[in-house]
């Protein structure tokens, strides 16, 4: 699309349909000014594998003894408040347009918290929960991140070849490990000799993003990093 005529579409829906911040109901903007300063930052030292708030810097209680393929994972924001709100909307009320602020974040994220990747590749969903839900929220947030880094997206190269019950009713470590593991895998070897960028919405444990990388390094690729959005803690 033209970007004239795309401009005057988005103004065109902004006038239908105006747009209100998913945290103080402001019209204007899905994120005003105001609440994207109140969102939960997570603040350096960090475990340098999963990326989690520790004060010493090292290894957390979680990632020792952890064999994990995942050469690390970060994330700006804690899964919590506006955030929690915000993901929520994107993924599970079809507010597919929020994908472009929140890729925005992650953008900002990285101009000061560089990570490597030199390819970026959304986490998939296996094919029964994209047909329930209609899209991948996290292949909307690489393809938005995408644009602006200027990195290209591989969206057809991982795919999720089991489906496995959601992670947030795993309530252990070890059973989200268990759950996603051997549910990867790559089609090709597109990603060979490449260093990934994975992408996702949020990261609990980091099971998902490390058994990902299980299958992206069998596929190839050298490097596998992890940027979401949110995680818990």
């Amino acid at each position: 699309m033209l970007p004239q005529v795309a401009k005057l579409k988005g103004m065109a829906l902004d006038l239908l349909f105006p747009r209100w911040c998913i945290g103080c109901g402001r019209e204007g903007d899905f994120l005003c000014q105001s609440c994207r300063q109140l969102l939960p930052q997570i603040m350096p030292p960090l475990c340098p594998r999963c990326g989690r708030p520790q004060p010493s810097g090292i290894l957390c209680s979680s990632c020792v003894g952890w064999q994990a393929e995942i050469d690390g994972i970060r994330s700006p924001f804690r899964f919590d408040g506006v955030m929690r709100q915000s993901i929520h909307q994107l993924k599970y009320r079809n507010l597919r347009a929020l994908a472009q602020p929140l890729a925005k974040l992650l953008y900002d994220y990285l101009v000061t918290n560089p990570v490597p990747g030199e390819i970026l590749v959304p986490v998939p969903l296996h094919q029964k929960r994209l047909k329930e839900r209609g899209y991948n929220q996290s292949r909307l947030l690489a393809q938005e991140l995408g644009r602006l880094t200027m990195l290209p997206v591989v969206d057809d190269c991982l795919i999720r070849q089991h489906h496995a019950f959601p992670q947030a009713k795993a309530s252990t470590v070890d059973e989200r490990r268990s759950n996603v593991g051997g549910a990867f895998a790559c089609r090709d070897h597109r990603l060979r000799s490449k260093q990934v960028l994975l992408i996702d919405d949020v990261s609990t444990s980091g099971a998902t993003l490390d058994a990902c990388a299980v299958a992206l390094k069998a596929g190839g690729a050298t490097m596998v990093w992890g940027l979401v959005l949110a995680r818990e803690i």
